[in-house]
């Protein structure tokens, strides 16, 4: 027996289970937070987010104690108990170190110089630096130098807090443990120079460093390397006097450090013949080693910092490819979009052509409705309301709203509805074709409305017998709100100048739903609509160029659309329309091998469907994604410089869109917001599909809530009480 209890666990792990996120829905999300994820790394390890270039000019030495301004370059202020102390180097030692690095070009030059003079050294090298270079890090332990700490991102301590000081520690040994699987008690603050320089600004931070258990080494000897004066001066410079121990500054990162290592090509035999020996700071003091060796969850944490520094890396260097790609691709295809529509339209407004005599044949055109209660009235009456001769087909494809009824009701003459079960789109589609009477088949959608002379000017090609199919101009109607107006801009832009390109290059990939005007003879070639996809449009557009019928634009019949009113019923419609056009790719990818029509096809119009509907709309979120980082990070004027560029040149296309569409300029106020948010949308829904795809998922076709909003152009005509054979349904 069930107790209620029961029933209550039972209810609620069903509610668990429904409230389980897709794994389609999981995959795009988690692999956004990784790419952002990535990014952020990028920039910590760039400094480009914690970065602070301030320099504390010179202060009072009042505070600093007087055997630290006149002792050695090693400052010893570890001790709780005891007054700091400071070291000195013994003579005839040289301790050479080497700041801001590793650099993956000079460090392993002075690298190099070192191990052919049997010479070491001590590098401090940055957090920043060390984690994106990992190798030279462990190159510098294998080979027997010594490592220390030189903050992650070189600011001025003088200015950080405890916390970030740090900070700036722990971060830098993470980097140590992970690259060489060591922890160091070396130290020296950046922009650091000599002890006497000590002051009371830097002087509390020495103790505190001191505190937390390091040594503070600045120097007495500085090549000044820096500066770039020359082999000779550096030499000179780095040259202890009268036979003393020193600890000379150098560096291996930061710039060009050519001088740098033909200095130590000079300097180090130089030296050595004079009995100098080159050594390590606790070899030179006769101290313990600096270096402790890590191990356990802090071993691996480091490892894993770093190579999450280099994931982090490879992935940029990707996403930089990436945005080059898309930038070719873009410009490419605005251009191609601008040259070719502008030829189009020159062509059309000459009139130098002609399909032939003028077409005045009845057509029929078909009408697939599921549960088109608030749209398909207007849909009817703006058929019926063409100033072309029409046989209307309504196929009620199984709705359960009362669809047909409406039709039925509305006695209009030559209009027929023919009932099914649900069975789909290209089922209701092809029964509507074996109704039909005439040989010129027209197709729309059930929430579409045409203007009277769409019908007229959709037909007109056929008088050409090598044109199998028309695409007319699908245009959005209810463009009043946000997302609305970003989808028409989309619309006349992204699909018409579209197709003006893709009519002179006569490799027309979709003819829209919405619109769209067939040959008899041709759906019955190629077997009719297929089932195979769920982009039945473009699929059999393809086929009909595969059978070597031409596919053309008809941009004067113009139809009006309801586009998807929120962001749940738009993401349905384009994950639908994007997963088709993939199967679509997918299965007439032979065509590319192909001779003829359909090798023509599949080596020109294959490619720029891929190229230009999924590679690019894929990859175009990067624009974004990099104008995001530049602007936290940095070039933020030549990023956003960039952008605005891109941007222009998509201003520029849509504005002769709108132009030959004769479309008001003033939604074009919305396109920079359409560029940031819109595009990120299809981004997801395009990365979606591919998940879908390559996961082998199938994916129904989803039904939009429509509103009727979108009525036909001009007046319309009342209802009419027609003969009882003008409205007989067909089973």
């Amino acid at each position: 027996m069930t107790t209620p209890v029961t029933r209550g666990r039972h209810n609620r792990k069903k509610q668990t289970r429904r409230r389980r996120l897709p794994m389609r829905y999981l995959l795009p999300f988690l692999l956004l937070v990784a790419l952002l994820a990535m990014l952020m790394l990028r920039g910590y390890v760039h400094s480009e987010i914690l970065a602070d270039h301030r320099i504390q000019p010179p202060a009072a030495t009042d505070q600093v104690p007087e055997q630290v301004l006149e002792g050695g370059p090693v400052i010893d202020a570890r001790s709780a108990t005891e007054p700091a102390k400071t070291l000195r180097i013994p003579d005839h030692r040289i301790v050479l170190t080497f700041d801001d690095g590793p650099d993956p070009v000079w460090t392993p030059r002075v690298l190099d110089k070192l191990k052919e003079y049997d010479a070491h050294a001590i590098f401090f090298v940055t957090g920043t630096m060390a984690s994106r270079y990992p190798e030279l890090v462990k190159r510098m332990v294998e080979e027997g130098h010594e490592v220390g700490l030189h903050t992650f991102n070189h600011p001025d301590l003088s200015y950080q807090s405890h916390a970030r000081i740090d900070w700036e520690l722990s971060q830098n040994q993470l980097v140590l443990a992970g690259a060489a699987g060591i922890r160091t008690s070396l130290f020296r603050p950046p922009y650091s120079s000599f002890a006497d320089a000590m002051d009371d600004k830097s002087w509390p931070v020495t103790e505190y460093i001191g505190s937390r258990g390091y040594l503070t080494v600045v120097n007495n000897t500085d090549s000044e390397d820096w500066k770039r004066p020359g082999v000779g001066v550096i030499s000179k410079n780095a040259t202890p006097k009268d036979g003393k121990g020193a600890i000379v500054l150098m560096h291996d990162s930061g710039g060009d450090r050519s001088q740098t290592v033909a200095a130590l090509g000079h300097f180090l035999p130089r030296m050595q013949d004079k009995g100098y020996e080159f050594a390590n700071l606790t070899v030179a003091l006769g101290a313990p080693s600096a270096h402790t060796p890590v191990t356990g969850l802090a071993l691996w944490k480091g490892k894993a910092f770093v190579h999450a520094v280099d994931v982090s890396e490879h992935i940029t260097d990707v996403m930089a490819v990436g945005l080059a790609v898309i930038g070719v691709l873009v410009l490419t295809r605005f251009g191609l979009m601008l040259l070719l529509s502008f030829v189009h339209a020159r062509r059309v407004r000459k009139r130098d052509f002609s399909w032939g005599e003028p077409v005045t044949r009845p057509v029929t055109v078909l009408v697939p409705a599921y549960n088109e209660r608030e749209c398909i009235a207007n849909t009817v009456r703006s058929l019926v309301a063409s100033d072309y001769p029409v046989e209307v087909i309504v196929i009620d494809d199984g709705s359960t709203d009362g669809t047909a009824d409406i039709v039925e009701a509305m006695w209009l003459p030559d209009v027929r509805v023919v009932r099914q079960r649900n069975a789909g789109k290209p089922a209701a589609l092809n029964n509507g074709i074996a109704h039909a009477r005439h040989d010129i088949i027209v197709m729309m959608d059930g929430d579409t409305v045409f203007e009277p002379a769409t019908v007229r000017e959709l037909v007109q090609p056929f008088a050409d017998p090598r044109v199998g199919a028309v695409a007319g101009n699908a245009k959005v109607g209810n463009r009043d709100s946000m997302i609305g107006a970003w989808q028409h801009i989309e619309y006349v832009m992204g699909f018409n100048l579209d197709r003006r390109m893709y009519d002179l290059l006569r490799c027309m990939p979709t003819i829209p739903g919405a619109v769209g005007a067939f040959r008899r003879d041709a759906l019955d070639r190629i077997g009719g609509m297929s089932e195979d996809t769920l982009a039945e449009d473009t699929d059999v557009t393809m086929a009909l160029h595969r059978d070597g019928w031409r596919v053309v634009y008809a941009e004067n019949a113009r139809a009006w659309t309801e586009a998807p009113e929120s962001v749940q019923q738009l993401w349905s419609q384009r994950y639908r329309w994007s997963y088709g056009t993939m199967q679509a790719i997918w299965k007439h990818r032979r065509a590319v091998l192909d001779r003829g029509p359909s090798g023509r096809f599949g080596r020109v119009g294959l490619p720029f469907v891929a190229l230009f509907m999924v590679v690019a709309p894929l990859l175009a979120p990067l624009i974004d994604v990099f104008l995001l980082y530049g602007l936290v990070f940095g070039p933020t004027q030549k990023t956003v410089a960039a952008w605005l560029g891109v941007l222009a040149v998509q201003a520029v296309c849509a504005a002769y869109a709108f132009r030959l569409d004769r479309e008001r300029m003033t939604y074009l106020i919305s396109l920079p917001l359409q560029q940031i948010l819109y595009r990120q949308l299809m981004y997801v829904v395009l990365l979606q599909s591919w998940i879908t795809a390559l996961t082998g998922g199938r994916l129904r076709w989803q039904k939009l809530r429509r509103t009727g909003a979108v009525e036909a152009p001009g007046s319309m005509p009342s209802q009419r009480r027609g003969s009882s054979n003008d409205r007989r349904p067909v089973a």
